[in-house]
């Protein structure tokens, strides 16, 4: 369910009123944020967090991807404060869908992943913000107002990670299939019985995810391809 942001002691119908009677004029000097996440306590802490900035303003929570395009369209926020993972659809999905509209659109991500495909997937949507969820709360903040300024913020070992990740050959999406059987514990022949190839051609195929990964073994491949995030475990 969409919710509209909360002003701390008003009841949710004089809040939302309060909301719709403000001219943009009124609260131009702030920079107006959305935040989706599907956690209710991660986003009441964000909403309060950032209402207490005397610069900032948070017009819209939702709790999904859908509900995050959603509320953007409704609102054309400053910033988008967005979840990597939500239901109905995914930050990543909901970025993509911002910037069709918008390739303007100024989008945050913060979450508690640091993989190299998941800053990987979202810096290639758009984000032009990354923040860990477990970051100091004046990283957070400075982010958002270098963000609204048109700046892109995303920490330096982010930056490393997706560097080492652009740099290194991409696995193709047999190979990905392979891999994500692999971390399931298939054995080579059963791998090939779900994808009906041969276990000739499996062996073939983890050969050159190996060398991809630069790992020697099994093992070594799947802990490689979780910290990628190209496998959930």
């Amino acid at each position: 369910m969409i919710t509209e942001s909360k002003s701390q002691g008003l009841p949710a119908s004089e809040t939302t009123s309060k909301l719709r009677q403000t001219p943009r004029s009124a609260c131009s000097d702030k920079i107006r944020v959305l935040i989706a996440d599907d956690h209710v306590t991660v986003t009441a802490g964000l909403a309060s967090i950032i209402g207490m900035q005397p610069d900032m303003m948070v017009i819209a929570e939702g709790t999904n991807g859908r509900e995050a395009v959603d509320l953007w369209r409704k609102h054309r926020p400053d910033v988008v404060l967005l979840d990597l993972r939500m239901p109905v659809l995914d930050g990543v999905g909901a970025i993509l869908e911002i910037h069709k509209e918008d390739t303007a659109a100024k989008v945050i991500v913060l979450t508690t992943y640091d993989t190299d495909n998941e800053i990987y997937r979202a810096i290639k949507a758009g984000a032009k913000g990354y923040v860990l969820k477990d970051a100091r709360r004046e990283e957070l903040l400075d982010c958002i107002r270098r963000v609204s300024r048109g700046e892109t913020c995303i920490p330096q070992s982010l930056v490393e990670k997706l560097a080492a990740t652009m740099s290194s050959e991409t696995l193709t999406g047999r190979e990905l299939d392979v891999l994500t059987l692999l971390a399931r514990g298939k054995s080579n022949k059963e791998i090939g019985a779900n994808l009906y190839i041969s276990e000739t051609t499996v062996k073939a195929h983890l050969r050159s995810i190996f060398g991809k990964l630069n790992v020697l073994s099994r093992t070594e491949a799947i802990a490689a391809a979780s910290r990628r995030g190209l496998v959930q475990l």
